[in-house]
């Protein structure tokens, strides 16, 4: 799951996101609906109210995420085929926990677009970046080879795919690889990003370690938060191989710490949820 605004990470994460966080992990199961006095009720449990709530459902709602529905006589919202398509996408990164090898080899991808549509030119570029290619060379984009498929669809789904060319490729020369992996990603800002993710919650496991009892409201809470923050951070770090990577990488002490946190919380997430709605 992944539809992003490109907002910062964070303790001030907005109601839309912890929006299309509760929509991703609960909705889909049930036809991508849910009403909104159930969003609301979940919402104020994450200390939003409800005028904030139906502000940030009738932004989705221009934005073509949401699409609004009634079932059984309940006013809600749906998932869009579109939306519903990027989640379905971004659950392949999101919660994907291996890293590529130097094996893998790479991807490229090889774009041209007339002057004329410049305006995709700007989507392609802005979608590469975001589905975690670093620049190469003017014109050419890298990306470790197990994204091909994430990327084709993209493109495709887009209506870019006429305007760029995808190659698998090795590297054969010249120059180290580490070094220019630096050059083609910027890792001292991710580095900066993963600091934040570990600081804002890393505290939080220790807190459920050390519980005896799960509350079940409480890990719902924990857990769209956590993973309203983690969702952005697998797309700006494409897994890169670790050998490319600075030593002790902070990433993979991220990884480590969002897949230990989800084991913990999300069968009792979920429990809260499905008490929520029924309720």
């Amino acid at each position: 799951m992944e539809l992003t605004d490109g907002e910062n990470l964070s303790r001030a994460a907005q109601p839309r996101q912890l929006i299309v966080t509760v929509y991703g992990l609960y909705a889909r199961q049930g036809g991508g609906w849910l009403s909104v006095a159930s969003l609301v009720s979940l919402l104020g449990d994450l200390d939003i109210d409800e005028p904030s709530v139906r502000s940030s459902i009738s932004r989705l709602k221009k934005r073509g995420i949401l699409e609004a529905q009634r079932r059984d006589g309940a006013a809600g919202y749906a998932l869009s085929g579109e939306a519903l398509a990027i989640l379905a996408e971004g659950d392949r990164r999101i919660f994907r926990r291996e890293r590529a090898t130097l094996d893998d080899g790479w991807l490229l991808a090889v774009f041209s677009v007339p002057e004329a549509e410049r305006k995709k030119r700007h989507l392609l570029r802005s979608q590469l970046t975001r589905l975690g290619f670093g620049t190469a060379a003017p014109g050419v984009w890298i990306a470790p080879a197990h994204l091909h498929q994430p990327t084709a669809e993209v493109l495709r789904r887009l209506g870019l795919d006429g305007y760029a060319d995808l190659f698998r490729a090795d590297h054969l020369a010249f120059g180290d690889v580490s070094a220019k992996v630096r050059r083609w990603w910027d890792l001292d800002e991710l580095e900066a990003l993963y600091s934040e993710f570990l600081a804002e919650h890393g505290p939080m496991r220790h807190r459920w370690q050390r519980r005896r009892k799960v509350s079940e409201r409480d890990a719902f809470v924990d857990y769209v938060r956590l993973l309203t923050d983690w969702r952005r951070l697998p797309y700006l770090d494409p897994g890169l191989p670790e050998e490319l990577l600075p030593r002790n990488w902070i990433g993979l002490r991220a990884a480590d710490l969002f897949f230990s946190l989800q084991g913990h919380l999300v069968d009792a997430a979920r429990a809260h949820v499905a008490r929520t709605i029924v309720g």
